[in-house]
C-alpha cells in the first residue's frame, strides 16, 4: 500500500507541476477556473477560523500559496504553513513569499507540525486513473492526518456527486457529501458543518473539534 500511495502522489505532483508550467502562478495553474471561484472557495474554508486572535494554519495542497493572500486580506495575525507534493509549487511559493514573516513551505504529503487549523482545497479532485475505492482510501487517510494535526478544527472541499452529468469528467473524483458528512461526524467531532450552497459544483465540510 505504501508503494501505491507513493505512485499516487507522484502522479498528482506531476499533474500539478504541468499545470503550473502551463499557466503560471494563477488559479488555472492549480487547476481552478478563475479568481472569482477561487475566492469563493477560500471564503468557505475560512469559516473554520472564527477568531480575531492570532492563530496558526496548515494549508495542505497549498500550490503557490494563494490561500495566504486571502488570509492576509481578512486577518491581522496568523502563522501559515503551506504543504504540497509538487516541488515546483513549493519553489514558486517560496519565491513568491520570501519576504513574508510567519510563512513557511514544506515539500510533503502531510503537515509536519500541529496547527490550530488545517485546510485542504482541491486535493481530492484529481484522481487520474485511480479507482473509487482506492481514492476513497487515500481521501480518508488524509482526513485522519488533518484531524491529527489540527487543534481546533479543519476544513476541506470536494467536487460533488450532485454535479450535472454533462459537467462530470472521468479523471476527477466526485464525492458524496452525505457520506463524508457522516464520516466526519462519527470519526472526528460532533460539530460538523456541510456547506453546499455557494454556487459551485462542490461542497465544503467544516470540522470543529472544540468551541
Amino acid at each position: 500500500m505504501q508503494k501505491n500511495k507513493t505512485d499516487l502522489l507522484t502522479e498528482v505532483a506531476g499533474y500539478y507541476t504541468t499545470k503550473l508550467a502551463q499557466y503560471g502562478e494563477t488559479p488555472q495553474g492549480v487547476d481552478w477556473n478563475g479568481e472569482e471561484s477561487q475566492s469563493l472557495r477560500f471564503e468557505q474554508l475560512c469559516k473554520i477560523v472564527g477568531t480575531p486572535n492570532h492563530f496558526t494554519v496548515n494549508d495542505l495542497g497549498c500550490g503557490y500559496g494563494a490561500f495566504y493572500d486571502f488570509l492576509s486580506n481578512g486577518y491581522d495575525s496568523f502563522s501559515y504553513s503551506g504543504i504540497d507534493v509538487s516541488e515546483s509549487m513549493i519553489r514558486a511559493a517560496e519565491r513568491r513569499y520570501q519576504d513574508k514573516a510567519q510563512v513557511r513551505f514544506v515539500l510533503s504529503s502531510e503537515p509536519d507540525q500541529v496547527a490550530d487549523f488545517g485546510v485542504a482545497s482541491g486535493i481530492f479532485n484529481v484522481r487520474l486513473g485511480r479507482s473509487d475505492a482506492e481514492w476513497q482510501f487515500y481521501l480518508e487517510a488524509i482526513l485522519d492526518k488533518l484531524d491529527q494535526t489540527s487543534r481546533i478544527g479543519f476544513a476541506f472541499n470536494c467536487l460533488t456527486s450532485y454535479s450535472d452529468s454533462d459537467k462530470i469528467r472521468d479523471y476527477l473524483h466526485y464525492a458524496d457529501p452525505c457520506v463524508l458528512f457522516d464520516l466526519c461526524k462519527r470519526r472526528y467531532s460532533r460539530n460538523v458543518a456541510l456547506l453546499h450552497d455557494y454556487g459551485l459544483y462542490e461542497f465544503t465540510i467544516l470540522v470543529r473539534k472544540r468551541p
